[in-house]
Parts: C-alpha cells; structure tokens; sequence
C-alpha cells in the first residue's frame, strides 16, 4: 500500500499553469454514496450480515466508501469463495444501478465548474475505482458524457487506487504533466492516490471529514463546486498567467 500521504501534499502554486484537472466520479461529480450505501445495506442484511442487523452509516463510510470491489469482497466476506463474494458485489451494482437511474444528483456548482473548465480549454478525464458500467451510466446521467474524453477504471489498471497507477494512466491518455494538474476527490484513497501521482489534491467533503481529507494529503478542502475557496484558487491561477503574458 502506499506509505501514509499525511506529510506529503502539493498545493496549487506548484501546478502553474493549470492544464488539465482529473476528476473522481463516486462523491465527487455526483453524492452517491446514499445510495450505494441503501443497497449494500439492504443485500447484507438480506443475507444476515451482521447477524442480520443493518449496517450502520458510520461502519459503511469506515469501511466501505471509496474501496475496489475486489478489496471490499475480501474484507466482507473473508470465508467466502472469492468468486462467490465478488458476485455478491455485482449483483450491488446492479441495484446500484437501478437505483441511480432516479436518484443521481450532480454536487452543487459542477455545471458552473465544468463549463470554466471548457472555456478554457482544459484537459480532462475521470478516475474512477467504479465498475465501468457504474461510470458510464453516472457520467451520462449527470449529462457528462461529451465532457469527459477518457474514463480510467480502476480495475482496468494494474493497481486501483489507493496506488497512484489510475491517475498515472489518465495523465498518459490525455497527455498531460502533473507539473500542471489537479485532482478532484472525496476519499481518503482517492487523495492518497492523486498525491502518490504527484499532484495536488482539492477534497471534497461530501461524505467524509475535512480532517480524514486533509490527514489523507489534501491541498484544500471544499463543500462543493461553488465554494469560494475553490474559485480563490482558480482566479490566482488566472492571475498568474495574465502576469505571465504581461496582460
């Protein structure tokens, strides 16, 4: 696993000039965590997980939020055949999926924030330990899916996150530096990776503390797009290139 990331963060200052931003999907772009939290709870006390007692809010954002399948099928059911726990988890997604279709909401200010990013001309891709179909259907649901070029799957790259080789592989797809981008995550994996990747990391507190979030090795931490300590940023940025051009 990678070394704890709470010594080491980037901050923005350090990326000048911005030219590509990687974005999380799962409680970034999107608060889905309710409802991946609704359907883990309903299919584990289905099979009398917990001695059929409803897992709790707190246990599912300790343990669940933000983990690979795989990891998390492991760590649920560690007497189970390993073929038999990961059925278990699609068989998730598929009521995640059902559920999404009615219940997605975008995280406030995405639209504002997407269209800066257009304006400009920016870079970007999604970065994701989500099941590609899980992806797909969020990105095009929030009306993304002519936003974003390139999706990375986690379980599509050699190590998910919180290993750095999601991000690392987004960076090559659009061929971008991380001398000149960010990251947008809301797990404390999420962060760890964007770090371990080389770049700053703007968390978001969706779901998990700011403490988590900045322990994890997070630059800044937001509410939501609409956050003015995110747009402070921003505008310096913009500030720094019009210096930069003598404007």
């Amino acid at each position: 696993m990678p070394t704890d990331a709470s010594f080491q963060r980037y901050s923005f200052s350090e990326i000048f000039p911005i030219e590509a931003i990687l974005f999380d999907i799962d409680g970034t772009l999107c608060d889905s965590d309710p409802i991946h939290y609704f359907a883990f709870r309903e299919m584990l006390q289905e099979i009398g997980y917990n001695g059929g007692e409803p897992i709790t809010e707190e246990f599912f954002v300790k343990n669940i939020s933000g983990g690979h399948n795989d990891d998390l099928a492991r760590f649920l059911f560690p007497d189970w055949d390993f073929e038999k726990a990961m059925k278990f988890m699609d068989d998730k997604e598929t009521l995640f999926r059902r559920l999404a279709i009615d219940k997605l909401e975008p995280v406030q200010g995405l639209q504002k924030l997407c269209k800066w990013v257009d304006d400009r001309q920016l870079k970007r891709a999604a970065v994701t330990n989500a099941p590609r179909a899980n992806a797909e259907l969020m990105i095009s649901l929030l009306g993304l899916a002519d936003f974003f070029p390139v999706i990375v799957v986690g379980s599509e790259c050699k190590r998910a996150k919180p290993y750095p080789d999601p991000y690392m592989t987004a960076l090559d797809l659009i061929g971008a530096s991380p001398d000149n981008t960010f990251v947008f995550e809301d797990s404390a994996a999420g962060i760890k990776a964007g770090v371990a990747a080389g770049m700053p990391v703007v968390g978001l507190r969706t779901r998990n503390p700011e403490e988590v979030l900045l322990k994890a090795g997070a630059a800044i931490v937001i509410q939501d797009f609409e956050d003015q300590k995110l747009w402070k940023e921003l505008e310096e940025d913009e500030r720094r290139a019009a210096a930069a051009k003598g404007v």
